[in-house]
């Protein structure tokens, strides 16, 4: 690893001692990367410049929060009226999350599009799964924190789903409780996690960048570069690239946080928890209703939980669920149309979340997770073997550079096994 050529005696020095300087050279300047990367690949660095907003202004938040069932409420007004900009720091907060979800969605949708969880990504990809189940429990802990009334339902319906489970249902409800209803214990379990998970986080997003730069980022051809005429260096191309998606994301999150701010919360939050009167019609943030949709949509209680955590334990197995050696939706015809019709289905699944439990909500909601389901399971097997994907390019290089001729796809599984 060649390093830096330092000017400065002072970093020299350090560098010598400990080769920070170095390590960044070679992660951000000399880092290969695919020269055909789109504008869909600046969602990771955006999510991680926005896991360190939410951190940041996390731990100013906790400064002046007090996690107690008599005080929560009026110390989030506080912050809103007394502290000097808490009202900003808040509304970013509270917003941030919501922006997290979404860039993160967007991330993990360009992984199904692109077949970045496909060999020898497997291990990056299940990394990125941790971190989306890391990511909802610490969402969830910090929606109680307000202490509103959504707050307080959500929080008792979420938990109590738990008492499903045969045998200790009951002991793991108690024990998220801290006693035998959603009380003050309760909150301060609640806070002491969401202040810890975001740091969990980082812990397991660096494992996954270290997993990204063991193989290289994927690309939009999904085929493997072959040598320095299929890269360039991560800085300056991507870092000025990377840059321009930050402002466009920024710009858009400053116009919801200063003309938007509750666009995306519940107004039923805005009055204080009250254990004696349910709301009309509980529902947890739109980042969770997909699957808020998919538990209410199974009639027996123990089969809906199972179906919800289902949901998200079947992208563990993905990689081996779609054995089609091209990664590529792009040469992919028929999975290509699939995967639309699997996009849409979660967004109808987003809708019905957030509908109550009746009527043809219902029907609709049985029939998304059905076919939620069947994407993953019958659907990917099948096109392992029946799709006839189209021929790759040879090379990156050719690709984008023009006059490069196709090659055959690797044939589908059925006709390899033929003799």
């Amino acid at each position: 690893m060649s390093g830096p050529k330092l000017t400065n005696p002072v970093a020299r020095w350090i560098d010598h001692r400990l080769p920070v300087f170095t390590f960044l050279h070679h992660e951000m300047h000399e880092y290969p990367t695919p020269k055909n990367l789109n504008y869909w690949w600046n969602f990771g660095s955006l999510a991680g410049i926005t896991l360190v907003i939410m951190i940041v202004t996390g731990i100013i938040l906790s400064m002046h929060y007090t996690a107690h069932v008599d005080h929560a409420f009026q110390s989030v007004e506080r912050i809103m009226r007394d502290v000097n900009y808490g009202w900003l720091i808040r509304y970013i907060h509270a917003n941030g999350a919501s922006f997290f979800f979404i860039v993160v969605y967007i991330h993990i949708f360009r992984g199904l599009y692109y077949g970045s969880y496909k060999a020898p990504r497997e291990l990056l990809w299940m990394l990125g799964v941790v971190i989306l189940l890391l990511m909802m429990a610490t969402a969830f802990m910090g929606y109680v924190l307000p202490w509103g009334q959504m707050s307080f339902w959500g929080a008792t319906v979420i938990t109590n789903l738990f008492s499903a489970i045969p045998l200790v249902g009951e002991s793991i409800v108690t024990l998220l409780w801290g006693g035998f209803s959603v009380d003050n214990p309760t909150l301060n379990r609640f806070f002491s996690l969401h202040y810890l998970l975001p740091f969990v986080i980082v812990g397991v997003v660096v494992l996954h960048i270290v997993a990204l730069h063991r193989f290289g980022s994927n690309n939009p051809l999904g085929i493997d570069v072959r040598g320095d005429q299929d890269t360039v260096s991560f800085h300056p191309y991507y870092t000025v690239k990377d840059m321009f998606g930050l402002s466009v994301f920024l710009t858009i999150m400053a116009a919801v946080v200063f003309f938007l701010p509750n666009s995306m919360g519940h107004p039923d939050n805005y009055i204080p928890a009250n254990p004696m009167v349910t709301p009309a019609h509980i529902v947890p943030e739109w980042y969770f209703l997909p699957f808020y949709a998919i538990l209410r949509a199974v009639p027996d209680k123990l089969l809906g939980v199972l179906a919800m955590f289902a949901a998200i334990a079947v992208l563990f197995v993905l990689p081996w669920l779609d054995r089609s050696p091209v990664r590529s939706a792009t040469f992919r015809p028929i999975y290509k149309i699939m995967f639309w019709v699997f996009l849409l289905d979660c967004v109808a699944l987003t809708y019905l979340g957030a509908k109550p439990a009746e009527g043809i909500y219902v029907v609709l909601s049985r029939l998304c997770t059905v076919y939620y389901f069947f994407h993953f399971i019958i659907l990917l097997p099948a096109l392992s073997i029946f799709e006839t994907p189209r021929s790759l390019p040879r090379s990156i290089g050719k690709s984008v550079l023009g006059g490069g001729n196709g090659i055959p796809a690797p044939a589908p599984a059925a006709a390899r096994e033929k003799p």
